[in-house]
């Protein structure tokens, strides 16, 4: 069986599309309006980056795009739609934001009518603020012949719901669910918000994968038996405190004998500890060039070696205080390099970001974990293939 066919909207520099990729699928079209990410894409094709290679970059507005051609000629539709409009961070106006693309992730599925899709966005999406829009999108997604007679969301949910009522039967499976992607192999407890469908004559359910790492395994690798240290080679002198958090979860496992099920979390040092140490001039790794700066402040203490980095941010005007920021042992700290942050989001060494500091820190900031694509991604496969 050859790979399935897949479009990849909204794709910034590439994580969800590698990931996606990387499951088994052949993007027929990668979409992103931004002219600095699509760049990036396509400088990594031209590298023959794995996968990459085989992309073909669409520079252009969602909303521009006809995806009629496509119709039931693609097994999956998938992308991040601009989180801005949901994001904690944000305004907070949600549908009314001129930003929301929620309308043309909506247009794609009705045009393309694929197999599958999968969505990526904020948690904040799944406040309680936006349940009716959340509500909305569910429905929409499961009917997408269904709306009311103005178009406009409100309208077309009401009817949604009376469709619903009548034991109609959906296309589309869908299941929405909250996910920390540290919890399916990132290195980073970055939290979103995951949409999954399936049509209906395809299959008649939507499985959502489980889990396949969790911090009880790692506390059990690093404070029952040791085995990280030992990995690692960190005399026990220079071991990182326990958190309050682990402290809960090592109490509970130190009177047990059985080993907690999954994968550890992956932690900065697993992922990062074999670079060399970035210095300000020379640059021994592409992208591994120190950035001067770096500062803390309540709230924003930055991430420490041996656990999970916090979310990597874009910043509204470039690097934000306090973030994308590695805290010693000793309490000093720096910025992450570009590649110590592409190795975060799971990009390969060979992925490069020729742009400005600033450029590559949003670009990086605003992509999804490889993983995340990778893992949600061959579920799907698995599903429809």
């Amino acid at each position: 069986m050859g790979k399935l066919r897949s479009i990849e909207l909204f794709a910034g520099c590439g994580g969800l599309a590698l990931g996606i990729a990387e499951a088994g699928f052949n993007h027929v079209m990668v979409v992103e309006n931004d002219p600095r990410a699509c760049a990036t894409i396509r400088s990594n094709k031209n590298r023959n980056v794995r996968h990459f290679a085989n992309w073909q970059v669409e520079q252009a507005d969602v909303r521009d795009i006809d995806f009629s051609p496509w119709e039931r000629k693609i097994d999956l539709v998938s992308g991040g739609p601009p989180c801005q409009p949901f994001s904690i961070g944000g305004k907070h106006k949600g549908p009314s934001d001129r930003r929301n693309m929620w309308p043309e992730a909506l247009r794609a599925v009705k045009e393309i009518r694929p197999k599958a899709f999968m969505f990526e966005n904020v948690r904040g999406l799944l406040r309680p603020a936006f349940s009716q829009y959340l509500e909305f999108l569910r429905l929409q997604l499961a009917w997408p012949d269904v709306h009311s007679r103005t178009r406009k969301w409100k309208d077309s949910l009401k009817k949604l719901k009376q469709h619903e009522s009548s034991g109609a039967q959906p296309e589309y499976h869908v299941v929405v669910r909250g996910v920390n992607a540290v919890d399916y192999g990132a290195a980073q407890k970055r939290h979103r918000a995951i949409f999954m469908g399936i049509r209906t004559d395809i299959r008649n359910e939507t499985i959502f994968p489980a889990a396949t790492h969790s911090m009880e395994a790692l506390v059990w690798d690093q404070r029952i038996t040791g085995n990280y240290w030992q990995r690692h080679k960190i005399s026990r002198q220079t071991r990182s405190g326990i958190t309050e958090l682990e402290k809960q979860a090592f109490v509970s496992l130190r009177g047990s004998d059985e080993v907690p099920r999954g994968i550890p979390w992956k932690t900065v040092r697993d992922t990062i500890g074999d670079l060399p140490r970035p210095v300000s001039k020379s640059e021994p790794l592409v992208n591994h060039r120190l950035h001067p700066g770096a500062r803390t402040y309540i709230g924003h203490t930055g991430s420490v070696w041996d656990e999970p980095a916090k979310a990597l941010k874009a910043g509204a005007h470039g690097v934000p205080g306090g973030e994308n920021i590695l805290v010693s042992r000793d309490g000093r700290v720096r910025y992450f390099t570009v590649r110590e942050m592409a190795r975060l989001q799971g990009m390969p060494d060979e992925f490069a970001i020729d742009e400005t500091w600033q450029s590559s820190i949003k670009q990086l900031g605003n992509a999804v974990p490889v993983k995340i694509g990778q893992v949600f991604g061959k579920s799907i496969l698995n599903q429809i293939a």
